[in-house]
């Protein structure tokens, strides 16, 4: 019998990037579990420019 290797999954959760003025849901990332909220500068295709997305989750 061969011996699993002693890798473990690594806990990843699916959040997505809310824009702040529109309120679309642009942009899905995967990142590990706890920390801060993200709040990035992304890009926003109604606006047509660059505005505040805020993390969150389902």
């Amino acid at each position: 019998m061969a011996k699993k290797s002693g890798k473990r999954k690594k806990k990843v959760e699916v959040v997505f990037l809310v824009c702040e003025e529109t309120g679309d849901y642009n942009y899905t990332i995967r990142r590990k579990t706890g920390g801060e909220k993200l709040k990035l500068k992304k890009f926003c295709p109604r606006l047509q420019r660059h505005t505040i997305h805020n993390e969150k989750k389902k």
